[in-house]
């Protein structure tokens, strides 16, 4: 065990509505979350029950048996698989003498570790101000211990509402901070607006910075960890049909990712929502790699993206032992291509895929560009491609391929149907 980590006990439970192999594949992904915030994991707990314990979530007996065990081998942080309401959480750590932080804890301090920018700084700190506020009871049961008497309200107490009026203050502030942030952003995408936009979204550590850097060179850090890059990357690529586009790198996705999280990471995730097309990177070498792709789906249905055209990007080809798994995958899942990010294998033909797709998201306008306005020319050039050129007395007479989500902007130009 590492000097400087910190042992950790796991713990899930089985209930009427999971199978267990579900819950040991959860608890292992809860030791990489774990092993990521700087724990090691010295024993996973699994408990079956119809369902949870209101007051323990484990139950009276397995708590009396972890407490002694806990005591025995001195360890004080216990890490729950599911989220804890804030009395089963404040009544566990007073029976064990322990911390006690549920996945969604453990997943935002993660984040706050990994926060590199100012808007990944302000995004994580309101996330875990959302989630600590209604915890703030919790939090000072140890002045009750110290100061509270029968007939009066003590320092806690009073304490609490004061940390709670802060919290409220500081959570208003952030928003206003993130609501500047997302004009800038939104600011900064009106420009990018002539691109073509891909942007590359999977379940954490499936590989997506790994292949930005390959298709972009974008500089973006790559690691062998969860949730490596939290800043949204965007760099200029060249299709193989020498048409520009835009690539955007952005958070990875896991199960059970704190709603907190989702909110306040929105002008980060809007590059999601405002892009034309998305790559969606799947580890196919996971054995629970169907599952990561449902997460993600689910995920871009709560940010009102799941409509977008979806290439399905099969990464890690290099290290996938059943290759039975592949022609399955890749048919299911279609459009799909299978890829090795870290060995360049099938770059090529990605990038073609891509170039497909690009191609069969666009449509067909006839357009009259009057001469006064030639910029919009250039626009055209850049976003699409020029079938048909006609220069007129009134103006410049075009048949142009554009992607469709871009189409709006030149409706005005739009010749009559005859």
């Amino acid at each position: 065990m590492n000097a400087t980590s910190e042992p950790a006990v796991l713990v899930g439970v089985v209930t009427a509505k999971q199978q267990r192999r579900d819950v040991e594949e959860h608890l292992q992904e809860l030791a990489l979350l774990a092993e990521t915030a700087g724990a090691t994991v010295v024993r996973t707990i699994i408990q079956t029950r119809t369902h949870p314990d209101p007051a323990t979530f484990i139950g009276k007996g397995k708590v009396e048996e972890l407490r002694q065990w806990l005591q025995d081998h001195q360890v004080h942080l216990v890490i729950f698989d599911d989220d804890l309401s804030p009395s089963q959480a404040r009544n566990l750590e007073q029976q064990w003498e322990a911390k006690v932080i549920d996945r969604t804890q453990l997943i935002l301090q993660i984040f706050a570790q990994h926060a590199r920018t100012r808007e990944a700084r302000t995004q994580v700190e309101l996330a875990q101000l959302e989630y600590l506020l209604p915890r703030l009871t919790r939090m000072w049961t140890h002045l009750s211990k110290q100061y509270g008497g029968i007939g009066t309200k003590g320092p806690g107490e009073k304490q609490i509402e004061m940390d709670r009026r802060l919290f409220r203050s500081r959570i208003a502030t952030l928003k206003r901070k993130l609501q500047q942030i997302s004009q800038q952003r939104q600011q900064q995408r009106k420009r990018r607006q002539q691109f073509l936009r891909f942007s590359l979204v999977g379940y954490t550590n499936a590989g997506k910075s790994t292949l930005a850097n390959v298709l972009a060179n974008a500089g973006v850090y790559a690691a062998d960890k969860l949730f490596a890059t939290l800043d949204t990357i965007t760099r200029k690529i060249v299709l193989p049909s020498g048409k520009p586009a835009l690539l955007s790198d952005t958070v990875g996705f896991i199960r059970k990712l704190p709603p907190s999280l989702i909110a306040s990471f929105h002008s980060t995730l809007a590059e999601i929502v405002e892009s034309d097309i998305l790559l969606h990177v799947v580890d196919i070498s996971h054995p629970a790699y169907e599952e990561h792709i449902q997460v993600v789906l689910d995920t871009l249905r709560q940010l009102g993206a799941d409509q977008k055209p979806i290439l399905t990007v099969f990464n890690k080809l290099d290290v996938l032992e059943d290759r039975q798994v592949l022609p399955y995958a890749l048919q299911h899942y279609a459009p799909a291509v299978a890829v090795s990010a870290t060995r360049g294998i099938n770059i090529t033909g990605l990038l073609e895929k891509m170039d497909e797709m690009a191609t069969r998201h666009q449509i067909v306008l006839k357009l009259h560009v009057p001469y006064s306005e030639a910029a919009v020319i250039g626009q055209l050039y850049e976003t699409g491609s020029i079938l048909q050129r006609s220069d007129e007395e009134q103006g410049i007479r075009l048949v142009v391929r554009l992607p469709a989500t871009q189409a709006a902007q030149f409706q005005h130009y739009l010749l009559p149907t005859s």
